[in-house]
Formats: C-alpha cells, structure tokens, sequence
C-alpha cells in the first residue's frame, strides 16, 4: 500500500526520478526535535561503536604482546614432580610424576567412539564455532556473578587445548583473554581435525597420563585403536576431572555415572544405536592394577583429589609441589593392620568383607588416619573404593545428634519416656518400630534410652524434638548428605538417611570438644617448586551445640554402666580405666555395622560392610563386627599415653516440668464411690464408699507440649496426632505388668447419691403417740423415689424386725417379751444404688 506522506513528482527525462514526502499536517518544530533526537542517537551510537572497538583492539594489542607463536603449539615446558608426606614431611606417601607418558596418534588412527564421545562431553558446537563459544561464555559468567567465585566454565576444546599447552591453568581474567585471543588464532591457523588431533594427544588424563593412547595404555592396558565403546565413554568421562573421577580414587561410581550420561548423549545425538548404549552400560569395566608406589592410597587420592579442586589437575600434576598432610604415619599403620584383621574375621563368621575407619584430632580437625577399605589393592572386592566418603545408613550411630538436638531444646538425660510398643501416626503410613531385643522395657530415662540404644524412645525423641530441628543441627555439624529433607521421616534417628564415615566421625568431634566443630583437614602446607608457601593449615572451628549439651551426651556416651542392661558390662566399648565414649549402629538386614568413639583427643569411627551393600549375616550388628576394630585401634594408639577426662556435665533443673528431670507425681488415695466412680460425698453411704490409690502412669505427652518443653503442661495433650497411641501404648504395658496406671484421681463429686435422689416417705399409720394393743402393729407407709424405692426396712427401738419390697400396708410383728411403754417405730426406705431416706414414729405398746 503506498505510504500516505509519500506522492510522485513529475520530472523531466534529464531529471532523477525521486520521491519526496507530502507535506504533513505536524508541526515544524515537533519534526525539527524528533530529526535532532535521532541524530544525537546515532551520533552516540556510532562513538560508543569507535570507543568499544578502540577498548577491544587496546586489550587484544595489549594481551598479544609476547604471547607464544602457536606454531609452537606442541613443545611443552618440562615438569616437576609434585610429592606428597605424612604430617612430619619426611616419609614420602605418594609421588605425582613430573615426567609425562605420552603417544602421539594420528587422528585417523583413533577409534569414531573416542572421537564422538569426547566432542559430546566437551565441546559439541566444536565444528562450527571459530574457537570460543560466545553463548557459553556468557552464560558461565551470569553463573559465576550469581553463584560468586569463577567456578564455571564454558571452554571450548580449542580453548582447553591452549589452557593444558600454553597459558596454563591459573584462574585469572587475564589468563582467559589470552587464552581467547589464543584460540582465534590457532582456529585460523589449523583445521579442526588438526586441533581435535593435538587436543586428543596431549589433554591429562590423570597421573602421568597425557594423551588417549598413554590413557588406553594406563586404564586398560590396550592400544587406543582396541577400546570398545564403554571404555572410550570412560576415557571421554575423564579429562573433566582427572583425580576426583580417577578409577583408583575411591569414588568410581562417580565415573561411571559420567560415563553413563556421555552414552546416553551420543545415543541422543544418534552416534551410537540404542542397542550399543544398551551393551556399553551392560560391559564389565577391567582397569588395569595401579602400578605406582604408593603409601595409605584412600588417604593419598583423597587429598589429590582435594588439590586438584584448588590448583587444577595440571598444576598439581607437573607444578614440583610438596604437600605435606596431617597422616599420622604410624596410627595409618595400625589401622590399616586392624582393618585387614577385623573385616578377614568378619567375612568368615558374618559375611562382612570390607572395613574402613578413619580418626580425627577433634583439637583441629586433622586427618590422623583414612583407610577406606581392607585392601587398596584388592580390585576384586573394589578394594580401590573409599569407604569413608561413600554414604551409606548409620543406624543408631546417628541417635546422639537426635538427642543433642532434643536436650538442646530443653529435655534433658532424665527424661522419662516410656519404651512400651507404639504406632507412630506417619505419612504414607503408620511406623510401629522395634527395640533390637525385641521386648520393652517400660518407663526409661533418655540416657538409658541412648545408652542402651533403644529404638522406641529414640523415635519418640526424634518426634518431641522435630525432624527439621534435627536436620538443621545436623548440616551446622557437616553432614552434605542430608539437605533434602522431604526424604526423611521418624525412621531418621535409626539410619534413615545416608551419611559419610568421614563427615559422621567428624560430628562427634563437638561432643568430644565441649561443642566445638572443626571442619577435618587432610593438608597441613602446600608448598611450590620454590619452596614459597602458598597454604597452612589455620584451624577454624565453629560452636555448633552449647558446651554443657556436649557434655551430656559425652555423660551418656561414657556410663557403662547405663548400657550395661543390654550390652553386658564387659563389652569393647570400654578402655579399661581410661574414660571413653563411644555408640554403635547397625542397619536394618546387617547392610552395615558401625562404632564411634572418641577420648578428648581422638575421634575415631569405623565401618564394616560390603562394597556392594549386600547384607551381613544374621546377628552382625556394630557391637560384634565394628566394635573390636575399634577397639583394638583405639587400645593400640593409646597405649601408655595419658589418661583424660571428660568435663563432666553440669546438672540442669530449672524449676520446669518434672517429668523433664525423672520427677513422676506420686501416688493418691481417695475415698471414691463405687456407683458413681466419682469421689464419695457426707451423703455417700458407707457400704459405698471405697479407698482408692491412683498412680499417675502416663506418656510423656500428657505433661509436655513437645513445641515448648519447659513451659506449662498442654492444656489438652489429646489434641496431638500421637497422643492416643502413644497413651495406649503405656497403658496397655502397664496392664500386661498388673499395675493401674493412666487413671486420674477423680476430681468431680458423687452425683448419684444426692439429696435430690433420696426418696420420699411418709408414715400414715400408726398415728403418733397411738396405743397399741396386742403382739402386731399395722403400718401404713406412703413414699416415691427418683430411681424407684426397692427395699422398706422396719425397726423397734433401731432393731431390724422386718424388711418388705415396697410402701404401703404391712403387718409387722411385735417381738415376744417387748415390755409395755413407748416404743419407736423406724420406716427406711431404699433405692438400687443405697440412697435411703427415714422417717421414727412412737406409739405407746400395751401387751
């Protein structure tokens, strides 16, 4: 449609043929304004334009000024060795190689699978893009400004190439613009292939490895060209984190999980069939024995793994560090000998194959030793795995934080709580738990709850003390692997979640430490190739419970005597006369025994399990197979040192409930009457009046309002979903044992035997003072009552003489040798339930 503003004008044949717009009907100003606004736009524009390609051409200038020719792409600086020393730095646990183990391969000659794999796990724009990735970088850097750090990546191959072989790994904004610049150029200079090819032959595959034939060569002892699909994904799976996806670091499960999700996406992206995914996910991965000379390996790739995360793969690798750790060399010595003893004995008796146990200095948090299962070296058992930062359920090793959280809310160890059987209202489903012994043993106080690892108690605590509570203590004492707390429920305090061994023994650090939580430390200096220092260990510890609640469950930890009842007295949680304390765990099935213990100056916590959690036998709880590692560790590091003590506990009893403090009210003896059930009034009659003792026998949620344990008693403790069964629980104990229990003293009076319901009488014969003559006197009753007169009861001078059913005309007899004079007549009437009412007459009796 032709524009409005625009109309053709006649022109000449010598004439350009142009158009000019119709005069408008705005005003001339308002053109004037709009023209000058316009052009101040693209005048600004055009300089913003000049000013940021200035800048840009300014920075690439001044970043390209002596950068390496990358023609020179593939010389590499020569390496150091990075080394790693237990705590005295002067025995060597492990040695990084500085000297690389590289083949170069042609492109051609690397399997399509290696190739596929690694541009699917790396960089899947790499054949379209011109050396970066505009879209990844601006979206690692939104990433990095809303999480903080610069923990994102975004790099291309092209740019992981110049990283690993020219600029290096430091983390700097300017390293990342040289090392864009860098990439432009190398895009223009060489093909894609050319680049794949130097990529695939010189990125660190981990340890000494650079390079996918070094890497087929270490992981599986086969030539590049002879991988099969599943380990091509593995050898893909691996350059995004050499030391901490490492199949010889401990968490394998990590690399296979990484390599499942690169088959996944090469199935996606159509490189592979779903019938070759189907048959990779399904191969048996073989790796190749660690051949390298190593000491306390779990320990060892534990803090490679660690360094790695901070330095980056490369530096750690080539960079001449010297690491010194926290490994106390001859406590890892002892432990690794009673690990390998106590889990051999294990699998013969139990079927438990593997053990792991690592101890802490609770004074700063130090590593003193890691080991993560039987045998490093042991590939058929996973021997390579560590144990000790794998989750997996603690069972009732976990029951100290529920209690902490629950006297930090105001119980205490002299809480009653009843250990009877008890349905738990529970969504999806009601949750009836069971002791391990299977019976119940009544009213216990919380510290023989947790001494004697009851399972009943323990989940009434959790419910007192509120999950979240728990789970909120929990991550302020280093648990990671609790934050989705929709998962958990009552069965929490049992082992329902999983934990780390490492996390779970550095928790109790703050119950040996007064409260006080050190994160645990495996490095105590870093040192470069120079010798300049570029970390020391400075503990830091945070208050996570108050000091005294620490020294409660400590208490409880450490009487023997209150775990006696179910461990016996002689068990292997005790040291002698050296004060300890420790607590046990044992899942559901036999999946896993645990023991925790710990002195003022060592934490120690041990596993006992198998790697692929199938169950121990019957009866292979913590106390059996975890305990005597402990045990015998603990005795052995100890030896002759000084015996300590714990800060005793100071007592807390503020005056609140006493049900808090093992206080129960005492007993009470009412008169009742039996009819009403109610207490006996001046109008009860004595045949009705009974003594009764009442013992109050009730659920601790009858005397506590679980939201605000100190305060006042619920007002209505029936309004809590647990309440009633929870109370039938109790009661029904009580009554399997003879007792009473649960009745309250009655507080209401006798409402059946009233004035009201006393019935009415009259006598209408004979008449008062009347003469009566002869051995029998005629009377005439007239009456009613509320519940209906059953009994008419006679008497002369107050002697029963005769009883009739109901009022009216009754010949009563005059007892034989009665002597002449006034007598008194007595008419009493009687309902069903004893309420009675009289009336006297006298008459004169003439024989």
């Amino acid at each position: 449609m032709p524009n409005p503003h625009f109309k053709r004008i006649a022109y000449t044949p010598n004439q350009k043929r142009s158009f000019l717009p119709t005069p408008s009907r705005r005003p001339k100003h308002r053109k004037l304004k709009i023209n000058h606004w316009l052009r101040t736009v693209v005048a600004t524009g055009l300089m913003a334009g000049v000013i940021f390609f200035l800048i840009g051409a300014t920075v690439f200038a001044w970043f390209s000024r002596n950068l390496p020719d990358p023609s020179n792409l593939t010389k590499r600086t020569a390496a150091e060795t990075t080394k790693i020393y237990d705590r005295t730095g002067e025995t060597l646990l492990y040695e990084i190689h500085g000297d690389q183990k590289r083949t170069p391969v042609k492109l051609s000659e690397i399997p399509a699978y290696i190739k596929n794999a690694t541009l699917v796990a790396e960089d899947r724009g790499f054949y379209t893009h011109r050396g970066f990735d505009l879209t990844g970088i601006i979206r690692a850097a939104l990433t990095n400004l809303v999480k903080g750090g610069r923990g994102q990546g975004g790099s291309t191959i092209t740019q992981q190439l110049v990283k690993n072989t020219i600029v290096g790994n430091e983390k700097s904004y300017s390293r990342k613009i040289k090392e864009l610049i860098l990439s432009y150029k190398i895009e223009q200079k060489f093909s894609k292939d050319e680049i794949l090819e130097m990529y695939l032959n010189s990125i660190p595959y981990g340890g000494s490895s650079y390079g996918v034939e070094a890497a087929a060569e270490r992981y599986f002892n086969k030539r590049v060209n002879s991988l099969t699909l599943a380990e091509s994904a593995v050898l893909a799976a691996l350059p995004k984190a050499p030391s901490a996806l490492s199949p010889y670091g401990g968490d394998r499960e990590r690399l296979i999980e990484r390599q499942r999700y690169i088959l996944s996406e090469m199935k996606a992206l159509n490189y592979i069939t779903p019938e070759e995914e189907t048959a990779a996910r399904t191969q048996v991965l073989v790796f190749s024995p660690l051949r390298d000379s190593i000491l306390a390996p779990h320990f060892v790739f534990y803090v490679q793994s660690i360094l790695a995360e901070k330095y980056g793969e490369k530096y750690v690798e080539t960079g001449g560090l010297k690491i010194t750790t926290t490994l106390d060399l001859y406590m890892q010595k002892i432990a690794e000998e009673e690990v390998l003893n106590g889990a051999t004995k294990n699998e013969e008796k139990y079927g438990g194959k593997n053990a792991a146990l690592i101890a802490l200095n609770p004074k700063n948090g130090n590593i003193l030793s890691m080991v993560g299962s039987r045998d490093y070296f042991d590939e058929t058992n996973d021997g390579n795995v560590n144990v000790t930062v794998q989750p997996r359920q603690p069972g009732s090793s976990f029951k100290p934080i529920v209690y902490a959280s629950a006297f930090m809310k105001g119980y205490t160890p002299d809480t009653i709580l009843y250990d009877v059987l008890t349905t738990f209202k529970n969504q999806p489903q009601d949750y009836t738990p069971q002791n391990y012994d299977g019976k119940e043993h009544g009213p216990v106080t919380a510290r023989q709850a947790l001494a004697g690892s009851l399972n009943i108690p323990a989940v009434k605590m959790l419910y007192l003390t509120g999950i979240n509570d728990v789970l909120t203590l929990a991550e302020k004492m280093g648990y990671t692997t609790l934050k989705d707390r929709s998962r958990f429920g009552l069965s929490l305090v049992l082992g329902g979640g999983e934990v780390k061994l490492l996390e779970h023994t550095a928790a109790f650090q703050s119950f040996a430490r007064d409260g006080l939580y050190f994160e645990p430390s495996a490095i105590l200096r870093v040192e470069d190739a120079e010798g300049t220092v570029l970390e020391e260990n400075e503990p830091q510890s945070r208050q996570v419970i108050p000091g005294n609640v620490a020294r409660e469950i400590t208490s409880v930890l450490s009487d023997n005597n209150a775990r006696s009842f179910i461990f016996g007295a002689n068990n292997p949680l005790t040291l002698g006369d050296r004060q300890v304390a420790a607590k046990t765990g044992t899942t559901n099935d036999y999946h896993d025994g645990w023991t925790l213990g710990y002195t003022p100056s060592i934490v120690v916590g041990v596993w006992v399990g198998n790697n692929d959690n199938k169950e121990m036998k019957k009866g292979a709880d913590g106390s059996v197979v975890a305990a005597p590692i402990w045990h015998n560790f603990m005795a052995r590091v100890l030896g002759n040192t000084p015996k300590e003590t714990f800060v005793p506990s100071e007592p807390t009893n503020d005056g609140g409930n006493p049900v808090l403090y093992g206080q129960t009210p005492n007993e009470t003896t009412v008169i009742i009457d039996r009819v009403s059930g109610k207490r006996a009034t001046d109008l009860t009659p004595e045949e009705y009046r009974i003594p009764k003792t009442y013992r109050e026998a009730h659920n601790i949620l009858y005397y506590v309002n679980r939201s605000d344990p100190r305060g006042a008693p619920p007002e209505h403790p029936e309004n809590d979903p647990n309440y009633n069964n929870w109370e039938a629980g109790v009661q029904a104990w009580l009554k399997a044992k003879g007792e009473v229990g649960g009745e309250i003293a009655p507080t209401e009076y006798d409402d059946v035997h009233t004035l009201e319901n006393q019935p009415i009488l009259s006598i209408t014969n004979p008449a008062p003072n009347q003469t009566i003559r002869g051995s029998s006197l005629s009377v005439n009753t007239l009456g009613s009552s509320a519940r209906g007169i059953i009994l008419i009861n006679y008497y002369l001078d107050r002697t029963l003489v005769d009883k009739d059913t109901s009022v009216g005309n009754h010949t009563l007899n005059i007892p034989a040798g009665t002597t002449p004079g006034f007598r008194s007549l007595k008419v009493e009437a009687m309902d069903d339930v004893g309420n009675k009412k009289s009336i006297e007459r006298i008459f004169n009796y003439i024989p």
